[in-house]
C-alpha cells in the first residue's frame, strides 16, 4: 500500500473501527492508481468513499502527505545505499523517525546478526555455483573463487561486491608479506581467507556473514592465489563465462587462470584461454612430447588454436617461456 494510502487507511480505522482493514486497503490502493500524481483528486475521492465523518481530518491529510512523500524518497535512497528490503528499509526508517544514517546502522547490524544465524544454519547447504573473480595490478596478481547456491545470485550487485572484496583484501593481503623481488606465489584457504582484515578493520568473515544475510543464501570464499613477478616476467590472465558486472576492474566469470611468463604481451592472453580450454594440471617441460589427447602437462598438450603444434613448439617459435599457470573452474571438486 502507497504512503497516501496508509495515510487515509490510519484515519479510517480510527473512525471506523469495525471495517475490515484489507478491504480498506484494496479499495485505497486502487484510488491511488485510478488517480496517480493528482493527491487533490485521490483525497477527495477517499473522504468521499469514507463518509462524511472525515471531512473535518481533510487539511490534516493533505499536510501529512506532504512529509510522506519525502519519506517515500528517504525510503528509496536507503533501498538503493543498502540493498534491504522495502519492508526492512521503512521498519528503519520509522525506528529512527527518518534518520537515514541511523536507520543504515541499523540495518546493517542486523544483517550483521541475522548473517551469522543464517550462516549457521545454511552452512549444510551445498553452494556449486558463484563467481571466479580476478585481478591484477602493476606485477601482481589475484584469483578467487566464490561460491552461492544459485547462479541467479552469483549475478547480484550484492554478492559481486563480496567476490571484489576478496580479491582486493587477498591480494592487499600477499603485498604486505612478500620480501622478495622474485617469483612470489600465496595460495589461501577457505579458512585463510575468512581470517583476513579488511581496509575497514572488519574480516571477510563479517562481510561474508552480512552478505548471507542479505541474500539469503549459503555462500562460501573458497580459495584464491595471489602471486607477483619480477620486472621482466610477466601475468596473461583470462576469465570466460563473463559476466556484465558493475565492478569494473575486476573480470568475474565461471573459469579464469593466470599464466606466468616471458615473451610478447600478447602471448599472455592466449595462453591463459588455452590453460581454461584445455584443463593442464602439471606444466611438464620443454623437452617432453605429446602422449595423447589426454594429456595433462601443459607444455605437451596440443595447442589449442593451432593443431598442429604442441605448447612447447609454439613458445619456442615465439622466443617465449612459461614458468607457472593457475586454472579455477566455479564449483569444481564439489560433490
Amino acid at each position: 500500500m502507497c504512503q497516501k494510502c496508509a495515510c487515509v487507511e490510519s484515519i479510517f480505522t480510527l473512525t471506523h473501527p469495525v471495517r475490515r482493514r484489507a478491504k480498506n486497503v484494496s479499495v485505497l490502493t486502487s484510488l491511488s492508481l485510478t488517480f496517480e500524481g493528482n493527491q487533490t483528486m485521490f483525497l477527495h475521492a477517499a473522504v468521499q468513499m469514507i463518509g462524511r465523518g472525515l471531512v473535518k481530518h481533510v487539511n490534516t491529510l493533505h499536510t501529512s502527505c506532504g512529509r510522506l512523500t519525502t519519506d517515500k524518497v528517504l525510503l528509496m535512497k536507503l533501498r538503493k545505499s543498502t540493498g534491504y528490503s522495502f519492508i526492512n528499509c521503512k521498519n528503519a526508517l520509522e525506528k529512527f523517525n527518518n534518520d537515514i544514517t541511523q536507520a543504515e546502522i541499523w540495518l546493517t547490524e542486523q544483517a550483521q546478526r541475522e548473517g551469522w544465524i543464517k550462516a549457521r544454519r545454511l552452512e549444510g547447504r551445498q553452494a556449486g555455483e558463484g563467481l571466479i573473480g580476478l585481478f591484477t595490478q602493476d606485477r601482481s596478481a589475484v584469483m578467487v573463487e566464490v561460491n552461492s547456491e544459485t547462479d541467479f545470485v552469483a549475478r547480484n550487485k550484492i554478492f559481486q561486491q563480496l567476490v571484489t572484496n576478496a580479491a582486493l583484501t587477498a591480494l592487499d593481503h600477499h603485498q604486505n608479506i612478500i620480501d622478495t623481488q622474485g617469483y612470489t606465489k600465496h595460495e589461501l584457504s577457505t579458512q585463510d581467507l575468512l581470517k583476513l582484515s579488511m581496509n575497514k578493520g572488519s574480516s571477510l568473515a563479517e562481510l561474508l556473514a552480512l552478505t548471507i544475510g542479505c541474500l539469503g543464501e549459503n555462500l562460501s570464499v573458497r580459495r584464491a592465489v595471489c602471486l607477483t613477478v619480477p620486472p621482466d616476467w610477466l601475468i596473461g590472465t583470462y576469465v570466460h563465462g563473463e559476466v556484465g558486472c558493475a565492478q569494473a576492474d575486476i573480470d568475474m566469470g565461471r573459469y579464469g587462470a593466470l599464466v606466468v611468463f616471458q615473451g610478447e604481451c600478447s602471448l599472455g592472453r592466449k595462453l591463459a584461454q588455452h590453460v581454461v580450454g584445455e584443463a593442464p594440471i602439471t606444466l611438464g617441460n620443454m623437452e617432453e612430447q605429446s602422449c595423447s589427447q589426454s594429456e595433462t602437462r601443459f607444455l605437451s598438450q596440443t595447442l589449442l588454436w593451432e593443431p598442429s603444434l604442441t605448447v612447447s613448439q609454439f613458445l619456442r617459435q615465439q622466443n617465449a617461456q612459461v614458468f607457472d599457470f593457475m586454472r579455477f573452474q566455479c564449483g569444481e571438486g564439489r560433490a
